[in-house]
């Protein structure tokens, strides 16, 4: 199976992208049944976000003939419950594909869910393809488009999610739209920055940082294995480094050495990918063997070590999951869910005992949104779950 990085300069649900897709998706039938998801956080903020979303994946189906599911994180707010799936679908995907929106948005969204970890955990063995708006968070530095371009903002540079150089080891910021003339009476090459501010953006950049244009209607394949960048659409590639640049046409490859020479820099070791201090794997693990309380001791355990946006994701993840492993009528559900539970309520009854009322509320609402009803009498404390 194919590990790439793929970033879509436009037209990512055009007829142009077509075959692009379809190559792209039959590179991980080494995985007779890969999983396909849409994620729509880019567009999330916007009223007809769900019918975005319907579109895109009826392009995927008519058009590319890929039965794509979708998974859903339009702000930083969602239930435990619904971050958990999300967070499950994300990891378990093989193929995941992010498109237009605000980059911004994206990241903020992204990074308060501490989601960047789950699109670590595909690029170990499968593809994340990325245009428009969520090209561009892929980068070292994100360009907030909206707010520069539609704000009157003065040119400036987020962090990114920084995926490029985590797996290729190329320190670069995507710009998509790059050959982009909607302006006809201004300049708004370059995803609508122009050439000024371009030129403002790049020296506030790093020295070894550059940048990679796509064209639009045009996209670029990053094989990790390989090492290798594959043009193809209509357009083309530029790395562009304060002012000077180097063209990769469609249809030709070029190796990561061969472009970060031509920027005048060089591959890093790249930062350290994320990695928790508890393997997740592991409790998924003791999940599948039916070791029930050893899985949920470990979850605890992996809360208590690191209480970061990262770690809280893949709690609700693996919580998700012990929920899917409850619903089954073929396990008990006692047996499942009673040591959670019972560890749980004993963590609540010492927060009330110390006067903690908010963390002893914090648990009985987690409790609530694995629909576990809890009862409190002068005796005793016990619960059901709802089903």
């Amino acid at each position: 199976m194919a590990r790439q990085i793929v970033i879509m300069g436009s037209g990512e649900t055009s007829p142009t992208m077509v075959t692009p897709h379809q190559q792209i998706i039959a590179t991980l039938k080494g995985n007779p049944n890969p999983v396909l998801n849409v994620l729509d956080t880019p567009f999330g903020f916007q009223e007809n976000a769900d019918l975005l979303t319907a579109k895109i994946t009826e392009y995927f189906a008519n058009s590319v003939g890929a039965k794509v599911g979708t998974v859903s994180l339009k702000d930083s707010s969602p239930s435990g419950d619904q971050l958990g799936i999300a967070v499950n679908s994300i990891r378990n995907s093989d193929w995941l594909f992010a498109g237009p929106g605000s980059p911004s948005y994206a990241l903020k969204v992204w990074k308060n869910l501490g989601i960047t970890p789950s699109f670590d955990e595909i690029l170990s063995r499968g593809a994340l393809v990325f245009a428009s708006a969520g090209a561009l968070a892929v980068g070292s530095f994100t360009i907030p488009i909206y707010e520069i371009y539609r704000v009157g903002h003065e040119p400036y540079w987020l962090d990114g999610l920084n995926l490029l150089e985590r797996h290729t080891g190329m320190r670069a910021s995507i710009i998509p739209h790059f050959d982009n003339t909607e302006g006809a009476n201004h300049d708004t090459r370059y995803c609508y920055m122009g050439e000024r501010r371009l030129q403002i953006l790049e020296k506030l950049l790093p020295d070894d940082n550059f940048i990679i244009g796509v064209d639009e209607h045009t996209g670029v394949s990053f094989d990790l294995d390989l090492r290798i960048a594959k043009v193809f659409g209509r357009g083309q590639m530029t790395i562009r480094h304060h002012g000077q640049s180097w063209i990769v046409k469609n249809g030709q490859t070029a190796t990561f050495e061969e472009i970060v020479s031509h920027a005048n820099s060089k591959i890093s070791n790249g930062p350290s990918i994320n990695k928790l201090k508890v393997d997740p794997a592991q409790i998924e693990n003791l999940l599948a063997s039916g070791e029930i309380s050893k899985a949920v001791a470990s979850i605890l355990n992996l809360d208590e070590l690191d209480r970061n946006a990262e770690t809280r994701a893949v709690v609700h993840s693996l919580v998700s999951k012990l929920g899917t492993i409850a619903a089954s009528p073929q396990v008990d559900l006692n047996l499942v869910i009673a040591p959670f539970v019972a560890v749980l309520l004993q963590l609540r009854d010492a927060a009330r005992l110390s006067e903690r009322w908010a963390d002893a509320d914090a648990i009985r609402d987690w409790l609530l949104e694995m629909k576990i009803t809890i009862t409190d009498s002068k005796t005793e404390t016990t619960w059901k779950m709802d089903i």
